[in-house]
């Protein structure tokens, strides 16, 4: 399982991130049909509850694969392989306890989280928070053996699973509440209520089946975790020992998580007070809003930030075994490489997301009602992609070098900073969800600011502004104003932007996207951005300089 040198650090977080990619492609593809099934209120109350349900997961087991994936990766560069598989099973025990006392209070707790509505949704996500713990255990124990592909295809079978029973599961209960609605229309049914707790029922089957095959693959590498424990003659730490370190190492991580996932929730209860008792909407209305926000805009922006949360993911092992082995300035290596890969992708992906908001959201969420809404909110959070892509890996980096501590006070300054601004913007203008999403891009970059200024004063990492971050903003300009030329162009025989069908504006999105990525890798090898050289060492690295050769880019 274990890779014999430290240069494949890529291609595992390039294969991490390929999965990542896929599962957000499949989540937006099944996200389409199961919103015309439940509307904007239905992903209103969904997102309401997946908020508090991933904070649920962030205190009981989130934090788990990245925290496992750290320590053991250190006692396997010590060959400690007794002690790394005492803290595997501990943290079985861990999760087990941590997961079932999360699952019960969120049930207890619903109808205060998320109010009535939300409230039988939230319910639904409490048993799944149980079968999340263990499945966060075996990913990080793949993710310590620096083998990415158990992880990546446990979660693109989980999401699958997830797409299907989602859209079966909200199609039949929200015919059920039709049904029960028609018969006796003054019950108070909802369908939309019903609907969105279907699609939390996906969400448990898909963890359901990525655990299923994780304990699969466990076991069919026994046979080589007893012949590595069998060559440790070292000393066991002792349980107390082995759950000191598990809490030491999962606190922080625990705290910088919390804080980064919990910030949604406090928006969400801020926003839907302010929307009802402030302003006398109902909370179906409000939940609507919510929903073309979260359902909608913030969706799409979860697909290049994928990239980065793999990179990251991936990363830690590798760091961490460098850093207790001394090789620091090889892990810096690693984080100044992968930061460098992360912003070649998360900024042309943000700038071609703003100058095509409108026909991606059309293709993807083509409900004519509340598509100019959502396209607008996804043009102004589209920002947040380059925000969140690096600060998600240099909150990585600073875990894996040790500095716990910094992450969680980063994510505490920029909570209560964007805390305050958005209960400023609800008080003193008339914006609606559009203050979710200002207020969203000013925590991501305060993040942004505060973990680079981190990683580069603290640890000294060598990152050159020019390259990693002006140079593609200035190529990815460059190709967002070309590629909303061509949409605009392409368009224009068959009705324009505004009134195209969703065949030609499939087809004219896609023409925009490839000439647009042509148009950016061109400006960044003929600027010398990027070298020949600098491409072998990425994932597929050759395969791009022959294509690229081909077109005479290079």
């Amino acid at each position: 399982m274990e890779e014999k040198n430290g240069s494949g650090i890529l291609k595992q977080a390039g294969i991490l991130a390929a999965a990542g990619i896929i599962v957000r492609i499949i989540g937006l593809l099944y996200k389409s049909p199961l919103t015309s099934i439940i509307g904007d209120e239905g992903n209103g109350y969904y997102n309401a509850a997946y908020n508090w349900y991933i904070t649920a997961l962030m205190i009981a087991s989130y934090s788990i694969p990245s925290a496992i994936s750290k320590v053991m990766s250190q006692k396997f560069a010590l060959g400690q392989y007794k002690s790394a598989q005492k803290l595997f099973r501990c943290a079985l025990v861990f999760v087990g306890i941590s997961g079932t006392v999360c699952g019960i209070l969120l049930m207890a707790m619903s109808e205060f989280l998320v109010g009535e509505g939300g409230a039988y949704v939230l319910r639904v996500f409490g048993p799944t928070v149980v079968l999340y713990g263990p499945l966060g255990v075996l990913r990080g124990y793949f993710q310590a053996h620096r083998t990415m592909v158990p992880t990546s295809v446990s979660q693109i079978a989980e999401q699958l699973v997830n797409a299907f029973v989602s859209i079966l599961a909200a199609f039949l209960l929200t015919n059920i509440a039709v049904s029960k609605m028609n018969a006796n229309p003054d019950a108070g049914i909802n369908p939309a209520i019903y609907g969105a707790a279907g699609s939390a029922l996906g969400t448990g089957a898909g963890v359901l089946t990525a655990l299923i095959f994780m304990i699969l693959v466990y076991h069919l590498n026994k046979k080589r975790v007893r012949k590595q424990i069998e060559s440790d003659t070292g000393k066991i730490d002792d349980t107390f020992t082995i759950f000191i370190q598990i809490v030491s190492v999962v606190v922080p991580f625990l705290f910088s998580t919390l804080l980064y996932n919990i910030t949604p929730n406090i928006n969400q209860k801020i926003f839907y007070a302010f929307m009802m008792s402030i302003r006398g909407l109902s909370e179906s209305d409000t939940a609507a809003l919510y929903g073309v926000y979260s359902g909608k805009a913030l969706t799409i922006t979860t697909i290049p930030i994928a990239m980065a949360s793999a990179m990251a993911s991936a990363m830690i092992p590798s760091i961490s075994a460098r850093f207790i082995t001394g090789e620091k300035k090889e892990a810096n290596n690693i984080a100044t490489k992968v930061i460098r890969v992360s912003m070649l992708v998360a900024i042309p992906s943000a700038i071609g997301l703003i100058a095509l908001a409108r026909p991606v959201t059309m293709i993807l969420f083509p409900q004519r009602g509340s598509l100019d809404q959502a396209a607008m909110l996804l043009a102004v959070l589209s920002l947040t992609v380059i925000f969140y892509s690096q600060s998600t890996i240099t909150n990585s980096v600073l875990q894996g070098t040790g500095k716990l501590i910094i992450p969680v006070i980063n994510a505490l300054i920029a909570l209560i900073v964007q805390t305050v601004v958005l209960v400023l913007i609800l008080y003193l203008t008339p914006l609606n969800n559009m203050s979710l999403v200002i207020t969203r891009v000013i925590y991501a970059f305060i993040l942004f600011v505060l973990n680079d200024h981190a990683c580069r004063k603290r640890l000294r990492l060598n990152l050159n502004t020019k390259t990693i971050y002006i140079m593609p903003l200035i190529a990815s300009v460059i190709m967002g104003v070309c590629a909303f030329v061509i949409y605009y162009v392409v368009t224009i025989p068959f009705g324009g932007m505004k009134d195209v069908g969703y065949f030609v504006n499939l087809v004219a999105t896609g023409i925009s996207i490839g000439v647009g990525a042509l148009i950016y890798a061109a400006v960044l090898v003929k600027s010398g951005t990027i070298t020949e050289q600098i491409l072998k060492t990425l994932p597929k690295g050759n395969k791009v300089i022959r294509l690229l050769k081909k077109v005479r880019l290079l």
